[in-house]
């Protein structure tokens, strides 16, 4: 298997500074055993110009059939007579990973200021297998800036009448830093391939989302990625999938602009995330409601949980979610085993779903939903108003949801796109005022809509908030009413 990286020089960079990136010398051969057999990395060319580095693996496949490690049936013909030295594969993924894992990571002690530096890149891959055909190969990688040259290899030259072989030689070429390019290398070979040579486990969750979360959220061919990635293993897939989506936050923060610096020259205080913004917002908003038994509905891997498990005046706290990955992430996010005894005993982890009724989930002093609403299709909306409103009744309700008005102050964001691939839409204020008032009508709550982050005059918050409160509460007691009964629920 062969890859081969090229790089030009710039008016910053000169061409050989490639090595420092790789932490491959350039007038050296290196050799490293894998697994699956010998990686050698060596440069062809190397000057101030232009220089080219290589990635060589050879594979043992009589060793990797005898090995414990990938297992199969080793008198199986197949196993000895395969295309396994020749084609990319995820085989040759791992060795990217192992030899240049510094690299994939962005990282150049030697040279900080090549880190994150924009190069011309041509990687090619004479031996690409493609389940799906060349054009796959476009879809996959044209969406991530590469300009991208398929050439379907013939089954052979001489009979042509055999068609193409399931093979292409590949050539990208691009703009990019290398820590990106090896991202898209190390995630899509595999999946290119349609296989993987070992066994896929929730470690493969990690790795995917790892080195792809920067990208692949947003990327048009995002579920296919995933399933091939993970060998369409439902469970691996949706928990990979609700952590991608739970990169939201991140990514509507990366859109906003650096901050700026005064007119004296020194940096002006970087603003308070938004994440952090919304998160104190309903804090505040429970405190309002004197709310003491709290459920966060859609918790993700436990953000807000850990805000109200800081606060003893929350007595108890229930963390909601449908994916059962997520409630993992959660538990280890907030290191259940290490907490005190007084705390854990506060807290319910529950898998469970926003649209379906829960009997669990009645008598609570109130429900969070917090950046949810945008992630249900429109049509899933009103089993959400029932299930929350008229079955499990809180005392109050608190809503977060993005304000699409707000969208154009982020510069990096198209216009009309949406801050995250899977938000099914996007409220502007008077959209979600509307929603607000008819749900609060319909089953028996007053509404108080308030802005979260600043407010600008023209477009409003970028975070919209509204607090339910249940009517037929007496005010002063509606965080104590014992609503457990069947009369509490509509």
């Amino acid at each position: 298997m062969l890859l081969t990286i090229t790089t030009t020089a710039t008016g910053t960079t000169v061409a050989s500074d490639l090595g420092y990136l790789l932490h491959k010398h350039p007038d050296r051969v290196q050799s490293f055993e894998l697994p699956v057999g010998t990686a050698h990395v060596f440069y062809p060319e190397s000057d101030e110009r232009r220089c080219t580095a290589a990635l060589l693996l050879e594979v043992d496949p009589v060793g990797i059939v005898r090995g414990k490690r990938f297992g199969g049936d080793g008198f199986a013909l197949a196993q000895y007579v395969n295309d396994r030295p020749y084609a990319a594969s995820s085989m040759l993924a791992v060795a990217l990973g192992k030899v240049w894992g510094t690299a994939l990571k962005g990282r150049c002690p030697a040279r900080p200021d090549l880190e994150g530096a924009a190069l011309p890149l041509t990687v090619a891959v004479p031996a690409l297998p493609c389940s799906g055909g060349v054009d796959l190969v476009r879809r996959l990688f044209a969406p991530l800036g590469w300009q991208v040259r398929a050439d379907a290899v013939a089954l052979d030259p001489e009979v042509p009448r055999w068609g193409d072989s399931r093979y292409a030689d590949v050539t990208l070429t691009g703009t990019m830093p290398l820590a990106d390019a090896l991202s898209h290398l190390y995630v899509l070979l595999p999946v290119l391939d349609g296989a993987k040579h070992y066994w896929v486990s929730t470690d493969e969750v990690d790795k995917l989302v790892r080195n792809a979360g920067a990208w692949l959220g947003s990327h048009p061919e995002r579920d296919l990625v995933t399933r091939r990635y993970l060998k369409h293993q439902r469970e691996f897939v949706a928990e990979a999938t609700e952590r991608l989506d739970a990169l939201d936050d991140v990514a509507a923060e990366s859109l906003q602009p650096e901050p700026t610096t005064g007119g004296d020259g020194d940096d002006v205080e970087p603003a308070t995330p938004l994440v952090r913004l919304r998160s104190a917002a309903v804090l505040a908003a429970l405190r309002d409601t004197a709310s003491h038994r709290v459920v966060d509905l859609g918790c993700g891997e436990g953000a807000l949980l850990r805000e109200l498990l800081a606060d003893p005046a929350f007595t108890e706290v229930v963390g909601v979610d449908v994916a059962p990955g997520a409630l993992e992430r959660a538990e280890r996010r907030l290191a259940l085993e290490r907490m005190p005894d007084s705390v854990r005993a506060r807290l319910t982890l529950r898998q469970s779903s926003a649209t379906y009724r829960d009997r669990a989930l009645e008598g609570f002093d109130a429900v969070v939903l917090m950046e949810v609403v945008e992630h249900l299709d429109p049509d899933r909306l009103p089993a959400l108003e029932r299930s929350v409103f008229g079955h499990a009744r809180p005392a109050a309700v608190v809503v977060t949801t993005p304000n699409a008005e707000f969208n154009v102050r982020y510069e990096r964001l198209a216009a009309g796109a949406m801050r995250h691939p899977d938000h099914r839409f996007e409220w502007t204020r008077a959209e979600f005022g509307r929603w607000a008032w008819a749900v609060a009508e319909t089953h028996g709550y007053a509404v108080e809509l308030r802005p979260v982050g600043e407010v600008d005059p023209e477009v409003g918050s970028p975070t919209q908030l509204a607090l339910f409160r249940r009517v037929d509460l007496p005010p002063d007691s509606a965080a104590d009413a014992d609503l457990t009964s069947e009369g509490g629920a509509a």
